[in-house]
């Protein structure tokens, strides 16, 4: 693990010791409504079982109330927004998935590691690493929106990587699943190997997010 995400893992965690209570994941961001899509590239899991496993478990214990526990099939990793459906034409939509998949040739596939848990107020995520290895995907993401865009979306910095395995559903005490996560913080983490960056219409459904895949941009190799 490099400095980065130790000191981020480390610093994370003392701040959810000092963690009232917890934050609604579910509020609406700005633009967001029921019937709004969102164009968003994103890392997606479908055949990882070492990940599967790994989450089962700790959602395993961590079936509560306030917890809205992310279903198998939706565990990704946010990398760049693009628009909402509604705003971005398809003609500009095919020439950023083209310049994507330029970008994404000359990349190798990415080998991570996920875990340990890494939590706070809006949920309970797992630590990625490398993180240098996202980043370079997301800037080759975000090269190709900006050869058709002059703006791209979203800042560049700021961004840390991390796979979400459970939102907090409600404002409540933070304590109790502080003492969960107190015993599954050395769960040892597991290795993905992900082949492609994945191009969704992003939804949110029943507290949950789901989505339908637009275009995938493969990984040279």
């Amino acid at each position: 693990m490099s400095s980065r995400e130790l000191a981020s893992l480390h610093q994370r965690w003392m701040t959810y010791q000092n963690l009232p209570e917890l934050t609604n994941h579910w509020y609406w961001r700005p633009g967001w409504r029921a019937d709004r899509q969102f164009y968003t590239w994103h890392l997606t899991f479908e055949h990882q079982p070492d990940l599967h496993h790994l989450a089962s478990h700790i959602q395993s214990e961590l079936a509560l109330a306030e917890l809205d526990l992310v279903p198998i099939n939706a565990l990704h990793l946010t990398m760049q927004g693009v628009g909402f459906t509604d705003d971005v034409s398809v003609q500009d939509l095919r020439r950023i998935v083209a310049e994507a998949r330029q970008r994404c040739a000359e990349l190798q596939p990415l080998r991570l590691m996920l875990g340990p848990v890494d939590p706070d107020e809006e949920g309970i995520g797992l630590l990625v690493q490398p993180w240098n290895q996202v980043e370079q995907l997301r800037a080759a993401i975000r090269e190709a929106i900006g050869a058709v865009w002059q703006d791209v979306p979203e800042a560049a910095e700021d961004f840390r990587p991390h796979v979400t395995i459970a939102y907090s559903g409600t404002s409540a005490p933070a304590g109790p699943i502080r003492d969960r996560l107190t015993g599954l913080r050395h769960q040892p983490p597991v290795e993905v190997t992900v082949h492609q960056a994945t191009l969704i219409a992003l939804r949110r459904e029943n507290r949950t997010y789901r989505w339908t895949t637009v275009a995938t941009a493969p990984l040279a190799g």
